[in-house]
Parts: C-alpha cells; sequence; structure tokens
C-alpha cells in the first residue's frame, strides 16, 4: 500500500477528488492566492544540458510573495502595537489632566504612569542646587545635580531611548537596580523654572530602543510641562 493511499483514507481525500473540485471551482486558487506558494510544479523533461528557467522563476515568486506577506504581518503587529500605545499615552493624559492637586498631579506621574504604561519605575526629577527647597515632598519626585539632565539628554534632545543600559541611582533611586531599558524625556516647564526630566524605567531589555518613534513620548511630556506650570502658576 502506497504513501498516497495511506493519506487518502486517513483523510478522506484523493487525487481524483481533489482534481473534480478543482475542476467544479476553477476560481478556487484566485480566491486563494496564498495556496499557490504551497504547490510544487511539475519537473519538465527539456533535454541534457537545458535548463528550466520557469521553475526558477517560480520559485523566485513564491519567495518574494513569502517575504511580502512577512513585511505584511510586521506592519500589522506595528500598527497594533502603536495604537495600544496610543491608547495607553491618552489614559494618561486623562489621568494627569484628573489631578485634584499638584501633590497628586506628581503622584499620577510617578505611580499611575508606571501602571498605565507597563513599567516598572517612572521618576519625576528636578535639578537643584544643594541648599535649595524641593517645592513638595513626594514619592517619585528626585532631586538632581546641576548638569544632570544634560549629561542624559545632551543639549538639545527632548527624547533619549536606551535599548540595554543600568538604571542610573539619581535618576531612579532605589529602583535604579531594576531598570535595564530607559527612555528620557525632557521637560521644558518655564524660563523660571531648572532644568527637569521624565525617567521611564523598564528590566526588559529592548522596551525601549533606537527605532521607535518618540512622537507620543514627546507629546506626553509637553502634556506634564503644562500641567506643572498651571499647578506652579509660573508665566511660560
Amino acid at each position: 500500500m502506497t504513501q498516497e493511499t495511506n493519506r487518502s483514507r486517513r483523510d478522506g481525500l484523493s487525487d481524483a477528488r481533489v482534481a473534480a473540485y478543482l475542476r467544479e471551482n476553477p476560481d478556487f486558487l484566485s480566491r486563494h492566492p496564498d495556496v499557490m506558494r504551497l504547490l510544487s510544479a511539475p519537473d519538465r523533461e527539456l533535454g541534457e544540458g537545458v535548463s528550466d528557467f520557469q521553475a526558477a522563476m517560480i520559485g523566485q515568486l513564491r519567495g518574494e510573495l513569502a517575504r511580502v506577506k512577512a513585511r505584511q504581518d510586521e506592519m500589522v503587529l506595528t500598527s497594533r502595537a502603536n495604537l495600544n500605545t496610543q491608547a495607553r499615552v491618552h489614559e494618561c493624559i486623562l489621568t494627569i489632566l484628573g489631578a485634584k492637586s499638584f501633590e497628586q498631579a506628581i503622584q499620577v506621574i510617578t505611580t499611575d504612569f508606571a501602571v498605565t504604561l507597563d513599567l516598572d519605575i517612572v521618576t519625576l526629577c528636578v535639578e537643584t542646587e544643594a541648599d535649595a527647597a524641593v517645592p513638595v515632598k513626594t514619592p517619585g519626585l528626585r532631586v538632581l545635580s546641576p548638569g544632570t539632565v544634560e549629561a542624559a539628554l545632551g543639549e538639545t534632545y527632548k527624547v533619549v531611548l536606551h535599548a540595554d543600559v543600568s538604571g542610573d541611582p539619581e535618576i531612579f533611586g532605589g529602583g535604579a537596580s531594576l531598570v535595564r531599558s530607559a527612555a528620557f524625556i525632557r521637560l521644558d516647564v518655564a524660563e523660571s523654572t531648572p532644568p527637569a526630566l521624565l525617567a521611564f524605567g523598564a528590566r526588559r531589555p529592548g522596551k525601549f530602543h533606537a527605532d521607535q518613534g518618540t512622537e507620543l513620548l514627546q507629546f506626553l511630556g509637553r502634556v506634564v510641562e503644562r500641567s506643572i506650570r498651571i499647578w506652579l502658576g509660573v508665566p511660560l
């Protein structure tokens, strides 16, 4: 008993039944073009020393089809991830807009943001001189030495992403040992306020990486800037 006979008895199909179905449904491959890449073209006897370019071209087209399908799948996954991130950022914005006090706004930033964005730690950092008073005492609000923001972000960058990094204790405090991936967002609250930054930390390397878009993070940073400005009552 041949392997083909065994397969036909097992699944209830035979070459004759498949051929008959295709004759009755000549548009089957038009409706299911993905099946084409699964089919093997018949070998052709062209004589000694003659190459079958048709088979090579079919193989090339199948490979291209597989690459296009992979790119399409990647684009769909990326679009879904972007929409999910966008929804999370919008939720963060609505939460901070609902804060009833400056202290609650800071708590939202340093606690609720971490939960909503699926992060391990979020800190709000502001530079200040050693003898300067901190406006509020809230967990998650960290004081940085002068020059730390520029060291983390450079002179011009609004957002800097790190795919694999050791957490900076000055920025992340006691949670620094958890951080393997980080995002730093510059906060320009007002000309009269010191440099500040919003720091996101994740224990999974690659949570943030250089190929990611930063538009949503920049937008979230602008909302945080304006919220702080309103609560402090400082002009732009």
